[in-house]
């Protein structure tokens, strides 16, 4: 260990040292075991090691001073981001405010929502032509010409650090573009950047993997493997033929993935979301995800973002069943992710508005674990992405309940304006067209859509993590269809929520008699209360309480608080006593109350509080 340490440190001024040192004793025991369960039977492991833990060095010397003094301020209380002031917002850069620039514009308009986390989907520079919404990163060393400079970048993240946002953004771990400089090296002859992929030089060894393995978009890229000419074999392509799986079993490509981490931390980013998590590593005769080695490398970035960036945050964008969240939190003395996506919460709010019947939430709280210290769920309404049924399947019992709600949202006669994906398997739309918004012809189903969208916020908003809003929900804006005009995104109807920013609605905001008017001062008013109630703070026990009407979701969390939320078109008349209070309380449709155990009053809020 002393020759790891010494790699470390000589590339630091002897003023940091210490703060190396003590860092390092601390997180070098996961990091070697999780490096050397991965690698240590490669030959040169130790040189390879010890070379890793020089370029952390180098890049922690790069390291500005406003960001080692926001590390410092985070190691002294790493628990920051659990606080029930903590507000996400979701945005692509080009839809919020056309480019980084135009984002710190928007700046204003997070504060006054109350907004201290700000994930702006890729802006990273993206594949040339079709790019899967910028997914497919060409290169992590620029941003997108369209959308500015390296140099925008950190002034944005240094504006939003000044405005108590911090700044997160992608990083796609399990592939790049086919144009990044690796595959282009790859493709070129050299033979190191080939390791950095899976390549199988014959069809049949491509054939044994699919036959266990899923696919992530089968109608619009079926498939796994993609033959590449130049390649000489079958590429790992499990996404889009044009974005490339990445070999961790290549030591080599671990250290480039996580320089790269480390170097955009140095930019400003303060919180990655490490996308497609659950796919890292591949295994013959399995469906290759969420295998036990995609944990010890989170594992070990982890360690390494401890060491050089503790002020930095990840988190887990995997999409997977309840049970299987809790891994990417990480195991006993070996933490791994400080956040992840709580997406059966998400998806079980809209199967009970379908259902008008509260019990998929019950049942995701049931299944939901406490969570270990110093991490929290990122709770959610609607992302860029679309709602896969699928993953609410343990708590649903069967695929034909699930087939019926996506019915009801993708087109059916009711309510909702959503859109198919997959073949029906899952649904695209704004939260307020899934709301009804977009249909509602009379001011009673304005109201009743309203009290819906405000419904399925309130949920995300109190039910333990850090709530994430997705650009325009605050001013219920709808579906976008212009997206069929384009030939480079018609086929993808994730589209039709990927609206651009609606400024005259963002006008409208303070207009109480306006549908974005109302929506935000809904919205304002939950995020408000949030924001005084410590009990909504994550790591707070969360309990579903039972409840006689189906349609009633009652939701304690800590000693006082307690939100009743009623997921039906009926007015209820309910007995506090039920739920072990006194007095009654009316619900009506689609209303929810937040009460204090206390005194089994409705929390109220002052004007400061809600702005």
């Amino acid at each position: 260990m002393p020759t790891l340490l010494q790699s470390l440190l000589d590339a630091l001024p002897a003023e940091r040292h210490d703060d190396a040192r003590r860092r390092f004793a601390r997180h070098q025991a996961v990091l070697c075991d999780r490096l050397g369960w991965l690698y240590g039977h490669l030959p040169g492991h130790a040189a390879w090691l010890e070379e890793l833990l020089a370029g952390t060095g180098r890049l922690m010397a790069a390291r500005p001073a406003p960001l080692r003094a926001l590390d410092a301020a985070r190691e002294a209380d790493p628990a920051w981001f659990c606080d029930q002031r903590m507000l996400g917002y979701s945005a692509y850069v080009d839809r919020f405010g056309g480019d980084l620039r135009g984002v710190a514009g928007r700046i204003p308009h997070l504060r006054e929502l109350g907004v201290t986390y700000l994930h702006l989907l890729p802006f990273l520079r993206p594949r040339a032509g079709e790019n899967d919404g910028g997914f497919a990163v060409a290169s992590f060393d620029e941003v997108d010409p369209r959308l500015g400079s390296m140099a925008d970048l950190e002034a944005l993240a240094d504006g939003l650090r000044g405005a108590g946002i911090s700044l997160c953004a992608d990083l796609i771990l399990n592939h790049v573009a086919d144009d990044h400089p690796w595959a282009r090296g790859a493709r070129a002859g050299d033979a190191r950047l080939r390791d950095f992929f899976h390549v199988l030089p014959q069809q049949e060894q491509a054939a044994a993997y699919e036959r266990t393995l899923g696919q992530v978009f089968p109608q619009a890229a079926p498939g796994n493997f993609t033959y590449d000419q130049a390649m000489g074999g079958w590429v790992w392509t499990t996404f889009y033929p044009f974005q490339w799986d990445l070999n961790y079993a290549n030591p080599a490509l671990f250290a480039a993935v996580a320089a790269a981490l480390l170097g955009l931390a140095n930019r400003g980013i303060e919180v990655f979301r490490l996308d497609s998590t659950a796919f890292l590593w591949k295994r013959l005769g399995t469906d290759c995800m969420n295998q036990p080695e995609a944990h010890l490398i989170l594992q070990a970035l982890r360690a390494l973002v401890d060491i050089a960036a503790p002020g930095v945050l990840l988190k887990a964008e995997a999409i997977v069943a309840t049970r299987e969240l809790p891994a990417y939190f990480g195991a006993a003395g070996a933490p791994e992710c400080h956040l992840a996506y709580h997406s059966t919460l998400m998806t079980a709010g809209w199967a009970a508005l379908a259902e008008q019947d509260a019990g998929p939430v019950r049942a995701v709280a049931d299944a939901t674990p406490p969570l270990p210290p110093g991490a929290s769920w990122l709770t959610y309404v609607r992302c860029h992405d679309d709602i896969g049924w699928k993953h609410l399947l343990a708590e649903a019992g069967s695929m034909a309940r699930l087939e019926r709600i996506a019915a009801f949202y993708n087109g059916g006669a009711g309510y909702p304006a959503g859109i198919g994906f997959q073949g029906g398997a899952a649904t695209n739309g704004s939260a307020a067209a899934l709301s009804g918004l977009d249909k509602a012809a009379t001011p009673e189903e304005t109201e009743h859509a309203l009290r819906r969208l405000l419904l399925v916020h309130g949920l995300a908003l109190c039910f333990g993590g850090l709530p994430m809003l997705y650009m325009g929900d605050e001013l219920a804006m709808a579906n976008d269809h212009g997206y069929l005009a384009d030939p480079a995104r018609a086929h993808d109807t994730r589209w039709v929520q990927r609206a651009p920013f609606d400024a005259a609605r963002a006008a409208l905001r303070h207009d109480p008699d306006s549908v974005p008017g109302r929506a935000w001062a809904g919205l304002v008013r939950l995020v408000g209360l949030r924001r005084r109630l410590p009990d909504l703070a994550a790591g707070t026990r969360c309990e579903a309480l039972a409840a006689h009407d189906p349609a009633v979701l009652a939701l304690a969390r800590g000693a006082r608080f307690l939100g009743l939320f009623n997921f039906s078109g009926r007015t209820l008349a309910l007995d506090l006593a039920e739920f072990g209070g006194h007095g009654a309380l009316a619900l009506g449709p689609w209303e929810q109350a937040w009460l204090d155990r206390a005194t089994w009053l409705a929390v109220a809020a002052s004007d400061e509080e809600t702005r």
